[in-house]
C-alpha cells in the first residue's frame, strides 16, 4: 500500500523552483556537446562539494572515526558471499 502511495506521488507534477526556472532560462538555447559536458562537469562538482560537506558534518556530529570505517568495511567483506 505504501508503494502505491509513493507511485502516485511520483506521477503528480511538481512545480519547478526558482533555481530550476533560472537554469532553464539560461540554457534554453542550442548548446554544443562540449558546452553541455562542461556544464555537466560544473554541476556535478557543485553537488559533489555539497555532498562532501554534508558527509563531513554528519561524521563530525556523530564523532565517527577512521577506525569505524575500517571496522565496518572488514565486517562487510566477511559477510559477502
Amino acid at each position: 500500500m505504501l508503494l502505491n502511495s509513493f507511485k502516485v506521488q511520483l506521477m503528480q507534477p511538481v512545480p519547478l523552483n526558482e533555481a530550476q526556472l533560472t537554469l532553464i532560462r539560461l540554457f534554453s538555447r542550442k548548446m554544443e556537446q562540449e558546452e553541455f559536458q562542461a556544464l555537466q562537469k560544473i554541476l556535478l562538482s557543485f553537488y559533489d562539494d555539497a555532498l562532501q560537506k554534508e558527509l563531513d558534518r554528519v561524521i563530525a556530529q556523530k564523532n565517527i572515526q577512521p577506525e569505524d570505517f575500517e571496522t565496518r568495511l572488514e565486517l562487510q567483506q566477511r559477510t559477502l558471499p
